[in-house]
């Protein structure tokens, strides 16, 4: 055997999540693809995650289920409580050479704490602003613990992978970690794009071909900034903007929404090529949130040739080009959405013209380049660990 190069260790990925299959949205969506892109080149990868009566859709890999409680306030989503002894029975029998977290929960902490018994690298991926969820639930009292705790569990990860080099950004300044770096999220091109525009669709549910369309995709909840989203279409409405608003997603503020927005058309969840008609099918794609880490939702109408107005947050930072495939604008301030929703709604000249730049930028987002370079940084951390 040759001393100076000892054989490569193996990868084999053991990736904790808070939600894999249970509830779809962005987080989940892109831990699928990984470990569909895993299995696909032949790396070996268990999941463990909570899990539900039902699925939502059906997940790639082999999933085992964690013990998990619902959360407070979000009860549709669910919190593991840590490793058990079913879940170490499992890691034995695989024999990891990795850890994966995709959430700062007990299950991580507990993964954390495995990891450095056995000597294995730890690893962590940025999915979520949870310190901005304390301003949307009146818990502002919670933001310094969690804030502490955060920086704990990140700290002790040998690599933390951000989404966005704007979400990078925020976590140096934060010293969240010695070893930053990118993990990017990838759009399907051939899924989302402009020939997905379906006029007789729009007909179907009340818009006519000359309506501007504002839409929104997502989970209907709080810390999505919709409360702000339904205030800016309020005051497009006072000043006469000529505009119709369609709303993609389900979610338990979806009542609340629907009862200030009686006009819109609200079309509940939607998966695969309804969802991808319903992007190209706007005209605008309106995203004020400020808790995303990277923003699928944005870079999908994007592919579709739609302009974005979103507000300054990480992620969008990243995906929109201000004054070339939308506008940015600081979270909060009415008037500036106003006018950049207003300038839209006027122009169809102007929306092709960013649309078009949008769909050449969005290209340069390919998912199985981007978890290619996700897996060389595996392989980084265990030769270094080695």
């Amino acid at each position: 055997m040759n001393r100076e190069n000892p054989p490569e260790t193996p990868l084999r990925v053991a990736l904790f999540a808070g939600n894999y299959n249970y509830i779809m949205d962005g987080p989940a969506r892109a831990l699928n693809r990984l470990v569909d892109y895993l299995e696909r080149h032949n790396i070996p990868a268990i999941v463990f995650a909570p899990t539900a009566k039902e699925a939502a859709f059906a997940h790639k890999g082999t999933l085992v289920s964690a013990l998990s409680v619902p959360i407070p306030m979000r009860s549709e989503y669910r919190m593991a409580l840590g490793i058990t002894p079913r879940i170490k029975a499992e890691l034995k029998a695989f024999q990891p050479t990795i850890f994966h977290l995709a959430a700062p929960d007990l299950l991580g902490s507990s993964a954390i704490r495995l990891a450095k018994r056995w000597h294995l690298p730890v690893v962590s991926s940025f999915h979520t602003r949870f310190d901005t969820y304390t301003r949307f639930y009146g818990i502002g009292v919670l933001e310094k613990p969690l804030n502490m705790y955060l920086h704990r569990f990140y700290s002790l990860c040998d690599q933390v992978y951000a989404p966005s080099e704007s979400m990078a950004e925020e976590l140096r300044k934060e010293n969240l970690s010695t070893d930053l770096r990118i993990w990017s999220r990838g759009v399907d091109c051939e899924r989302f794009n402009p020939q997905r525009r379906d006029l007789e669709w729009r007909r179907s549910i009340g818009f006519t071909d000359e309506d501007a369309v504002i839409s929104f995709t997502g989970r209907i909840v709080l810390e999505k900034g919709l409360d702000f989203f339904t205030e800016v279409i309020e005051q497009l409405e006072k000043q006469g903007q000529q505009h119709k608003v369609l709303i993609v997603g389900e979610g338990p503020a979806r009542a609340r929404m629907q009862k200030r927005l009686p006009k819109a058309h609200f079309t509940g969840h939607l998966s695969d090529e309804p969802l991808a008609k319903a992007y190209a099918s706007s005209d605008i794609f309106f995203n004020p949130s400020i808790s995303e880490t990277f923003g699928n939702v944005t870079l999908e109408a994007m592919a579709s040739g739609v302009p974005c107005v979103c507000a300054e947050a990480t992620g969008s930072l990243s995906l929109v080009l201000q004054n070339k495939t939308g506008f940015l604008a600081p979270y909060g301030d009415h008037k500036a959405f106003t006018q950049h929703l207003g300038a839209l709604i006027q122009s169809k000249a102007l929306r092709t013209a960013f649309g078009q730049t949008a769909v050449e930028a969005a290209h340069k987002f390919e998912w199985d380049a981007i978890l290619g370079g996700l897996v060389e940084n595996y392989r980084d951390a265990v030769s270094r660990a080695r």
